[in-house]
């Protein structure tokens, strides 16, 4: 069974929490909700730490090819509209 609960926020944070509920696709509520679980069943320090391995391990890799699908983009084609 769930209980309700008030919790009051500022109208940005709730705004901003709104936005990144629907975002996600999900109601504010079960974005809430998500939050609190992944926050302390460490979830989230285990994504963040499997991203920052990633970061670590393959970030140059990714800055490169970052760079690679950027180049053809960078400078104008001789022709091309401004």
């Amino acid at each position: 069974m769930k209980k309700q609960t008030q919790v009051r926020l500022e109208e940005d944070v709730l705004a901003a929490g709104k936005a990144a509920a629907a975002a996600r696709r999900l109601d504010f509520n079960k974005y809430v909700e998500r939050l609190i679980i992944e926050d302390t069943t460490g979830a989230r320090a285990a994504g963040m730490s499997a991203a920052q391995r990633l970061i670590d391990e393959h970030g140059t890799f990714l800055d490169d090819l970052e760079r690679q699908l950027d180049a053809p983009y960078a400078e104008p084609h001789p022709g091309a509209a401004a």
